[in-house]
C-alpha cells in the first residue's frame, strides 16, 4: 500500500494544493492586518456599519427606491439621530464631568477615610490581633495611590484608543465608505459568491449563511440590549440622585456587549461614588437595586425576545474573543472578534459533525 504522504495521484496534489493556499491566506491575512491595523479602524466600523443598515435599504429597495437613494436616506437618519443624541447629552456630560474633575480630591481623602474606618471596624470584631498594623497602614494611607493609578490607567486606555482610531478619520472617512459599502452590498456578495469553488460552493454558502444568522441575531440584538440597559442605568442612576449618574450608567450599558462586564464595572463604580457622595447603607442599597433591576430586566425580558438562542456565542468565548483581539490588534482586533469567534464556531461545529459521521469516529478498528 503506497503512503498518502508520497502519493503522486492528481487528487492528492490537489488537496495539498487547497490545504497550502489556505494556509497562505490565513498568514497573509494575520500579517495584512499586523501591519495596516491603524488605517483599517475606518474601513471594518464601515463594513460593520453596512452590515447592521443593510436590511433597510434592503427594504426601502423592495418598495421600489434606488438603492443609492436609500442609502443616502438611511445613513441621513442615523446621522441625524447620532447628532441629536450627542446634542442632547453634552450639556449634561459637560457638567457632569467637570464636577467629577472639581470634586476627585474629595473623593480620595472619602476613600481614605472609609477605607480606615472599614479596617478599624474588622479589627474591633476581629480582635486586636487580627490584622497588622502594616495592613490599617495601607487601607488607611495608599487607597489614594490606587484611585490615582486606576485613573491613570484609565487615560491610558484612552489615548492609546484615540491613538490608534483617530477620531477625525473616522467623522470623515467612515461615511463615506459606508455609503459605498451599503450602495454596493448585494453586489458584492454576488462578486464573493462567484468565487467560491464550484465542487464546494453549496456547502460554503450553507456554512457562510449560518455565520450571517448568527452575526446578525449577536450584532443587532446585542446593540439594541445594550442601549435599553444604557437607559435604564442612566435614569435609575439619575433619579436616585448620584453624581455622574448619566456618565456611569451610559458606560455601564454600552460596556455590557461584553457579557457581565457593564453591569459589575458600572455597579462597582456606582457604590464607590454613591459611598463617597453619601455614606451609610442608603445610596448603597439604591445602587445595587438599579443594577439588579437592569440585569434582571437584561435577562429574563431583553435577551430573550431580542436574542433568544438564535446565537451560539455562549458568554466565555465572547469574553475570551474581545480580550484576544485587543491584545493582538487592538481596537481593531475588538471590532474584528466576535465576527471571527462566530466564523470559527460554525466551521468547528461543522467539522464536529463530519467527525461524528466519519469512519475515523464510527469504524472499529482493525484485528491484531
Amino acid at each position: 500500500m503506497s503512503n498518502p504522504l508520497y502519493d503522486s495521484s492528481p487528487g492528492n496534489k490537489l488537496r495539498w494544493q487547497r490545504l497550502a493556499l489556505g494556509i497562505a491566506i490565513l498568514l497573509v491575512s494575520w500579517e495584512f492586518l499586523r501591519l495596516f491595523s491603524a488605517i483599517l479602524t475606518p474601513f471594518v466600523v464601515a463594513a460593520g456599519l453596512a452590515y447592521f443598515l443593510d436590511p433597510a435599504v434592503s427594504r426601502l429597495a423592495r418598495l421600489g427606491v434606488r438603492r443609492s437613494v436609500g442609502t443616502l436616506l438611511i445613513l441621513s437618519a442615523a446621522g441625524i439621530f447620532v447628532v441629536l443624541f450627542i446634542l442632547l447629552l453634552y450639556p449634561v456630560i459637560t457638567v457632569q464631568a467637570s464636577a467629577f474633575a472639581t470634586n476627585l480630591p474629595g473623593y480620595i481623602q472619602t476613600a481614605q477615610k472609609d477605607f480606615g474606618y472599614l479596617i478599624l471596624e474588622l479589627q474591633r470584631r476581629l480582635g486586636p490581633g487580627a490584622m497588622s498594623q502594616k495592613l490599617r497602614d495601607i487601607a488607611a494611607n495608599q487607597a489614594g495611590t490606587v484611585v490615582s493609578f486606576a485613573g491613570t490607567a484609565a487615560r491610558n486606555i484612552i489615548g492609546s484608543g484615540f491613538a490608534v482610531v483617530n477620531i477625525l478619520t473616522l467623522l470623515i472617512i467612515t461615511p463615506i465608505v459606508t455609503f459605498y459599502f451599503l450602495r454596493d452590498w448585494p453586489s458584492i456578495i454576488r462578486h464573493a459568491d462567484t468565487w467560491l469553488p464550484r465542487p464546494y460552493e453549496a456547502v460554503i454558502r450553507a456554512q457562510a449563511l449560518e455565520v450571517n444568522r448568527i452575526l446578525a441575531a449577536w450584532i443587532r440584538g446585542q446593540a439594541i440590549c445594550c442601549l435599553l440597559l444604557a437607559l435604564v442605568y442612566a435614569v435609575g442612576l439619575t433619579v436616585i440622585g448620584l453624581d455622574l449618574g448619566l456618565i456611569v450608567g451610559l458606560a455601564a450599558g454600552i460596556l455590557s456587549f461584553i457579557p457581565y462586564v457593564g453591569t459589575i464595572v458600572g455597579g462597582v463604580t456606582a457604590l464607590l461614588l454613591s459611598l463617597t457622595q453619601n455614606p451609610g447603607w442608603h445610596g448603597v442599597v439604591l445602587v445595587a437595586l438599579v443594577f439588579g433591576f437592569g440585569q434582571a430586566l437584561n435577562d429574563y425580558v431583553i435577551q430573550p425576545r431580542f436574542l433568544g438562542d438564535r446565537v451560539g456565542l455562549p458568554a466565555v468565548w465572547v469574553i475570551f474573543s474581545l480580550f484576544a483581539g485587543g491584545a493582538a490588534f487592538g481596537f481593531l482586533g475588538i471590532m474584528l472578534a466576535v465576527p471571527v469567534t462566530a466564523t470559527l464556531g460554525v466551521l468547528a461545529r461543522f467539522w464536529l459533525r463530519r467527525y461524528l459521521q466519519s469512519p475515523l469516529y464510527l469504524d472499529s478498528p482493525p484485528p491484531p
